[in-house]
This record gives structure tokens, C-alpha cells and sequence, in this order.
């Protein structure tokens, strides 16, 4: 598997209306929305997020909404001004008419840009994440 990125000024998105920062992530809630994530992907074995991550000051916990109901997160690891990396996203799957995994991560493409970000890291190079928009496979970082 190769890792992956996005250019973020080879991207145009809008940023969505259905979102926000959780400044004080709902912990126990965010818990459920992944545990839900986790067993509709059918996953095996995954990695648990510890109240640290939601907590830590150098990660943005962004909220998704739908009919007014918290429903998905992600969170987006800073590690300066310019380069920033998508660590986690989950989803609760209650309406999967919504595409929100490739929505969301459109809306953070152009939030992070909007900040002035150069890099979005995306992790594995999955074959949804190569469709968007400035995606590169990263090699070594000159």
C-alpha cells in the first residue's frame, strides 16, 4: 500500500453547511457514532480512539449533522500551518444515501485550504480517495 495526500490548491470544493469544530467533543457520543462505523464496515479489528485524541489541542474534532443530529466526525491532526492529516473519520450509516466518507472529506479539503494548509494526509491510497480532486501518492519529502 502507498500513502497518500491532498495538493489542496489543486482543489475547488465548497465548504459544507452541515458541520462544525467540537470544542467539547461529546466523548461517549463520538465513542457510539465509531463503534456503529466499525461493525457496518464489518471490521475486524481496528485501532480505539482514546479521550486523549478527542481532547488534544493539536487535533481539530470536526462534527457532521443531519436533521440536527450529530452523525460523523473526523479528526484532523495539525502538525503546523501547512500540513495537516485526516487520523480518523467515522460515520453512524444511518442513511447511506448520504455519502457523507467522500463529502466530508471534500468539505475538509476546502476548510483546510480556506486555513491557508498546503498538504491534507490521507493515509493509504484507497481507491475512493483518489478521486478527489489534487490526491498524490507521497514519496520521500524533499
Amino acid at each position: 500500500m502507498k500513502f497518500s495526500r491532498i495538493v489542496l490548491d489543486q482543489t475547488n470544493y465548497s465548504i459544507l453547511n452541515n458541520w462544525q469544530y467540537l470544542t467539547t467533543p461529546p466523548i461517549d457520543q463520538l465513542n457510539q457514532i465509531y463503534r456503529r462505523y466499525c461493525e457496518y464496515k464489518k471490521f475486524v479489528s481496528v485501532m480505539p480512539i482514546f479521550d486523549s485524541q478527542y481532547q488534544d489541542p493539536g487535533t481539530d474534532v470536526i462534527g457532521y449533522y443531519h436533521n440536527k443530529q450529530l452523525i460523523a466526525f473526523s479528526l484532523i491532526k495539525r502538525y503546523d500551518t501547512q500540513n495537516a492529516e485526516c487520523v480518523q473519520f467515522a460515520w453512524d450509516y444511518v442513511d447511506p444515501e448520504l455519502r457523507l466518507g467522500i463529502h466530508s472529506l471534500k468539505n475538509e479539503c476546502a476548510v483546510y485550504r480556506a486555513r491557508g494548509f498546503r498538504y491534507l494526509y490521507l493515509g493509504l491510497d484507497d481507491a475512493y480517495k483518489q478521486q478527489i480532486d489534487g490526491f498524490e501518492v507521497v514519496g520521500p519529502l524533499t
